[in-house]
């Protein structure tokens, strides 16, 4: 990117995009519609009255296992991608998608033995392993 014409143009590029958000941002404030009626800042539940706060706690764990889902899914995309190309890789490509696959697998293990999948609370688990 050492070209001025280049720089100018990214340059120029990114002044229009910044000038058509905020277009679009206020000409939406100044032709949206407006409503004052109570009932605009409820949530709307299928016609049914609302019971209880819309902010529910999540725990920790359910992030970790968002985060784990995501991790695997990405790697899942890998391993496809050399399931498209497994006859261009030839035996290099099995060994080495056999030691990705490997080294998955140990995450894995690792994450169960120090206990990031398991969502019992810490006092019940005792109880549950018969100590």
């Amino acid at each position: 990117m050492d070209d001025p014409l280049q720089l100018s143009m990214l340059a120029a590029y990114f002044g229009a995009v910044l000038i058509l958000v905020a277009l679009m941002l206020g000409l939406a404030a100044l032709l949206g519609q407006r409503h004052r009626a109570p009932a605009t800042v409820h949530p709307f539940e299928s016609g049914m009255m609302t019971v209880g706060d819309a902010y529910v706690r999540y725990p920790a764990q359910f992030y970790l296992i968002a985060m784990f889902f995501v991790i695997f899914d990405l790697e899942a995309v890998f391993i496809y991608a050399w399931a498209v190309a497994a006859r261009e890789t030839g035996w290099p490509g099995f060994i080495e998608v056999g030691v990705f696959v490997t080294i998955l697998a140990a995450a894995l293990a690792y994450l169960w033995r120090v206990g990031a999948l398991d969502w019992t609370p810490p006092r019940s688990r005792g109880l549950r392993r018969g100590d």
